[in-house]
């Protein structure tokens, strides 16, 4: 378990813990907060403008395409759609210390346990010693929690490490600042099934930082895939090990970065999600 090289040395800062997101935290001058705006590149706006005119293309040749081919696989009743694509089946209605449980003993349980569990794992209470516990009992295996708690206890208290990224010894933020570490699953995938044991790849942007006029670290977007190992255990999915690696980063767009007060109110207001396939 590490939390980074970068976390007390200069430039691009890491941090990351067990089944915890890593966030690079770019260093920036000025007010970030309060119009912060990326300069507009010419090239850019080109690509743009292709990229608009060559989707609306398409979406016309698609509106008009003509009946096809009847042996097609819509024909057959073949779904077409993308492995992403909803399934229609509900979220589980079942918690554990407020972290959804009781997954399908199937491949989209696999998946939905390892989006639910990247969120609880990626969340501030990670940052919080009883809340941390919580997750952590909740989420792994008894053996992979008793293994790993001791160091998750070691590297979240570490007061290098909370400085750097701007929060008090005890893990909070200071007055007038709202911490915030977020991950927002966008994809799942399964890389290894069978009935006692299953491997899946989250694909998710992560939200950390400190919101506040005073902030030195404010709110930033990076973009991770982790690889869950989970194992079937007493009825329910249970990570038992984890592998990350950065993107795909998707390009940014040329948008004007919210207020701190904006960002703020939007984490306060806006809940998360119970995953599901």
């Amino acid at each position: 378990m590490s939390l980074g090289d970068g976390a007390s040395g200069g430039g691009d800062r890491e941090y990351g813990g067990v089944g915890q997101t890593r966030t690079r935290l770019p260093d920036r001058g000025g007010d970030v907060y309060g119009g912060a705006r990326r300069s507009r590149s010419s090239s850019r706006g080109l690509v743009t403008v292709v990229g608009v005119v060559v989707l609306l293309i398409a979406a016309i040749a698609f509106a008009n395409r003509g009946g096809g081919d009847s042996s097609s696989d819509g024909a057959h009743g073949k779904s077409t759609a993308a492995p992403t694509a909803a399934s229609g089946t509900h979220p589980v209605q079942s918690k554990t210390n407020d972290i959804p449980s009781g997954f399908a003993h199937d491949e989209q349980g696999a998946q939905s346990a390892a989006a639910n569990y990247a969120v609880a794992l990626g969340s501030t209470g990670m940052f919080d010693t009883n809340q941390r516990h919580t997750i952590v009992d909740a989420v792994y295996a008894p053996e992979a929690a008793t293994a790993r708690l001791s160091d998750l206890d070691r590297a979240y208290s570490d007061e290098t490490f909370l400085s750097n990224i701007g929060l008090n010894k005890d893990g909070s933020a200071p007055n007038g600042q709202t911490f915030i570490s977020r991950i927002v699953p966008v994809g799942t995938k399964v890389t290894k099934y069978s009935s006692d044991s299953s491997a899946v790849e989250v694909w998710y942007t992560s939200l950390f930082g400190l919101s506040g006029d005073a902030s030195t670290n404010p709110v930033s977007e990076s973009w991770y895939t982790t690889t869950y190992q989970l194992k079937w255990l007493d009825g329910d999915w249970k990570v038992t090990d984890y592998t990350q690696k950065d993107g795909p980063v998707p390009v940014g767009r040329d948008q004007r970065a919210s207020t701190a007060d904006d960002m703020t109110k939007a984490v306060e207001e806006y809940g998360g999600f119970t995953y599901a396939r």
